[in-house]
């Protein structure tokens, strides 16, 4: 998915943006200097990557996901859009959720991507 797109689906209210990354990174008190800018898109909701999974390379069921994407607001119906800082906790998230019967899609660009858009 390309940041574009995820605009336009935002725009359209047709996705959840999961933020995987650190607590710190979504608060935007941590994050790479290569960033112009640290925070978190617009409406996503903080998840960390490794709250999805019981274990190295196990994903939580399905009930658990569930309870845990409730708990931080999401809409579990709608597609779940994942992102981190470039591409890759986020693509691990994706997979687990898409593991358990969620429809989820990896934003590749993530913030690396996102904090290069001019605010509005």
């Amino acid at each position: 998915m390309t940041g574009d797109e995820l605009l336009r689906r935002l725009d359209e209210g047709r996705v959840a943006v999961v933020d995987v990354r650190t607590r710190e990174e979504y608060e935007g008190n941590a994050g790479y200097p290569c960033d112009p800018r640290q925070g978190h898109i617009p409406g996503a909701v903080h998840l960390d990557w490794e709250e999805l999974f019981a274990g190295e390379g196990r994903p939580h069921d399905r009930e658990t996901l569930l309870a845990l994407l409730r708990d931080r607001g999401v809409d579990p119906e709608l597609e779940l859009v994942t992102y981190c800082h470039s591409g890759q906790r986020s693509a691990f998230a994706a997979v687990a959720l898409r593991a358990a019967g969620f429809e989820a899609e990896n934003y590749e660009g993530s913030w690396h991507e996102w904090s290069r858009r001019a605010l509005d």
